[in-house]
């Protein structure tokens, strides 16, 4: 049998770190409400001339090296943003220039926090139907272009950040033995972002009222983050004959710590199987499971038969997981 498996991670956050003493000086919160609340201390922004391709492109540099992967060797990149450098095109078509990968073939994908998985699935998929050998998947965003810096309910949650991964095409056991795909648009306006698309353009009275910016009704969010987080985790598991028990480390999406905490509490992991950074990047939406992915790769936490459950949920409603033997 043909499958995808991770041979190189990669990630990158712009040098720029904003703590949540500096935003004091221009919000009405303080350190203590924002921790308690969310887990963060600090998060990375990018500065004027950052951009998300820039960010994508050093993640992706960095998974090729630790892959030994040459650009020219890629058949496909994926870019799993809803904060793209132009509505379009894509923003995989810059990173493809960038890197230099003159044989592959380039898209975006919009799945807001589950963006990453959504990616990885779609890689998983071109690799196991025969149709690539060597698949770029990347999650970037630049969520602090997006967000209303005087909204302390939204503002102080996000950061910027990539990360990125190279798959490519083996037999055995090892790989990702599974992927999970699920969403509801009926619930869409819970958090959104109003503006600027079709529906809702370009105006002075949209830029006025802030159309631009994320908005977010974020106790609603919670509950149903929580409940799909488990339920996603549980058909993983399932699908695969497997068990908490079987999990050597919970990669979920870093949206705060109390939702971290509620889902793995809900899916009846240990605290020891959870791995959390929130608190020093933020939420970095389809950026946060490749960033941790490849902080624990680096790290040497990892080693050959390790089960790794990654799950996630974003706006749209979206919501995914995926299950990957190291």
């Amino acid at each position: 049998m043909i499958r995808a498996r991770i041979t190189g991670t990669g990630s990158y956050a712009p040098a720029k770190v904003v703590t949540n003493f500096d935003l004091e000086k221009t919000l009405d919160t303080n350190d203590e409400w924002i921790r308690t609340r969310t887990g963060i201390v600090e998060r990375h922004l990018v500065v004027e001339g950052e951009n998300t391709s820039d960010l994508a492109t050093e993640a992706a540099r960095r998974a090729l090296e630790m892959a030994g992967v040459a650009p020219t060797d890629l058949d496909l990149i994926i870019v799993g943003t809803i904060t793209g450098d132009y509505p379009w095109p894509a923003t995989a078509c810059i990173v493809q220039s960038n890197l230099g990968a003159t044989n592959a073939g380039a898209f975006d994908l919009s799945a807001a926090c589950s963006g990453f998985l959504y990616a990885l699935a779609m890689g998983c998929d071109r690799i196991a139907a025969g149709n690539a050998r060597k698949v770029l998947v990347i999650g970037a965003e630049v969520f602090s272009r997006i967000v209303d810096w005087t909204d302390r309910n939204t503002c102080v949650l996000f950061g910027d950040g990539a990360g990125a991964v190279v798959l490519e095409a083996c037999e055995g056991d090892r790989g990702v033995l599974s992927t999970h795909l699920y969403a509801d648009g009926s619930q869409l306006e819970l958090l959104y972002q109003p503006g600027f698309g079709t529906r809702n353009t370009p105006s002075v009275e949209g830029i006025a009222r802030g159309d631009h910016f994320v908005k977010m009704q974020g106790n609603e969010v919670f509950k149903v983050a929580v409940r799909s987080m488990a339920e996603v985790a549980k058909i993983a598991l399932d699908a695969n004959g497997m068990t908490t028990e079987d999990i050597d480390l919970f990669i979920p999406h870093q949206a705060n710590i109390r939702i971290l905490d509620a889902a793995a509490k809900r899916i009846g992991l240990r605290d020891d199987q959870v791995y959390v950074n929130v608190d020093r990047y933020g939420n970095t939406s389809a950026a946060t499971i490749p960033i941790a992915l490849d902080e624990v790769n680096r790290a040497g936490r990892l080693k050959e038969g390790d089960i790794l459950l990654l799950d996630a949920f974003g706006g749209g409603f979206t919501w995914a997981s995926a299950l990957v033997r190291w």
